[in-house]
């Protein structure tokens, strides 16, 4: 234990790796249950361990600093009777997609450490993300149920952008350049997610409990179609390859394995990280009708998140993270 206490945002970002990890580790319990593949297994249980630590690593430190430790996810959030939603490939998929956004925002949270015992456990945790990441890369790669992205042809030479029409693309009647590769990619992220996110959508809608919160998944399904239709497009009008629409399958089962409450907060988790991700993709795209469609999208995203917030509240489900004291009101002082 350090003498130097936690900052503001040090406490912020525990606090909210803490649920993260919470639920994933409800998530993780009902699929090792319900897997089939001894290797899908092995790996769910790998990343099963390493959670548990880096939760408990984290329950330390809120202790040692006199913070109430939070009650994120419980028991009540899981049935352990109810069968299998979704199958051994979704399973990866599902972890594999959270493990590319713990890196990105255990990175985030690094830059925001300054007490070096901090900065030390987010570096772990973003090692143990990537080492379950790549696992379960690899294993879906193996099992060819993961589309590598498309291949163009390796550059011989080095070139320089000669003039503005490198940004065109809005005109109907003008020429639009090719896309480059790094268009490409953040395209193809784009719809490797939102893949996944449509069976996700489909599963926890199937099993919804609450009608306003399955209606939200059947929006959340078609917000995803949409996107995937037009990033799909974009690629297609290139003659590039875009990645299967298949991504595991969603049993019949009307009985959910998970609380509406966890599955909610995982819909705004993905989310959120979807606005993060387009944001990247426009800051990075130049083609002027890539940056307005990435626009388009992440305005609809930030409305159904906005939305599912709401419902999150209005359940009595948003556990409230620490805050600064009310100056307004002195009794609270």
């Amino acid at each position: 234990m350090t003498n130097i206490p936690l900052s503001s945002t040090e406490l912020g970002n525990l606090w909210q790796a803490y649920q993260e990890k919470s639920m994933k580790l409800h998530f993780l319990k009902n699929f090792i249950k319900n897997s089939n593949d001894k290797e899908v297994r092995s790996i769910l249980q790998f990343a099963d361990r390493i959670e548990t630590e880096n939760k408990k690593a984290i329950e330390t430190i809120f202790r040692d600093e006199g913070v109430a430790i939070p009650v994120a996810f419980t028991g009540k959030d899981i049935d352990s009777n109810a069968p299998r939603l979704f199958d051994d490939h979704f399973h990866l998929m599902f972890i594999r997609m959270l493990s590319k956004i713990l890196i990105g925002l255990y990175g985030l949270h690094s830059g925001m450490s300054y007490r070096e015992d901090i900065y030390k456990l987010y570096n772990h945790f973003t090692s143990d993300s990537q080492t379950i990441y790549n696992k379960a890369t690899q294993c879906l790669l193996k099992n060819n149920a993961l589309a590598r992205p498309p291949k163009i042809q390796m550059p011989d030479k080095v070139e320089f952008v000669q003039d503005t029409s490198y940004t065109s693309g809005l005109n109907p009647f003008g020429k639009k350049r090719a896309l480059n590769s790094v268009e490409i990619g953040l395209v193809y992220q784009a719809l490797e997610a939102n893949i996944t996110g449509i069976q996700m959508m489909t599963g926890f809608a199937r099993v919804a409990e609450n009608p306003e919160v399955k209606q939200y998944f059947e929006r959340g399904k078609e917000l995803a179609e949409k996107v995937i239709s037009i990033m799909g497009g974009v690629l297609e009008e290139d003659g590039l390859q875009k990645p299967s629409p298949w991504s595991g399958v969603v049993s019949d089962s009307p009985i959910s394995p998970f609380s509406d409450k966890i599955m909610m907060y995982t819909t705004n988790l993905l989310s959120m990280f979807g606005m993060g991700s387009n944001s990247v993709g426009a800051a990075f795209s130049f083609r002027n009708d890539l940056l307005l469609k990435m626009g388009q999208i992440m305005a609809n995203t930030f409305d159904f998140a906005k939305d599912g917030g709401k419902i999150i509240i209005k359940q009595g489900w948003m556990e409230k993270p620490p805050h600064a004291a009310d100056r307004t009101d002195p009794l609270k002082e």
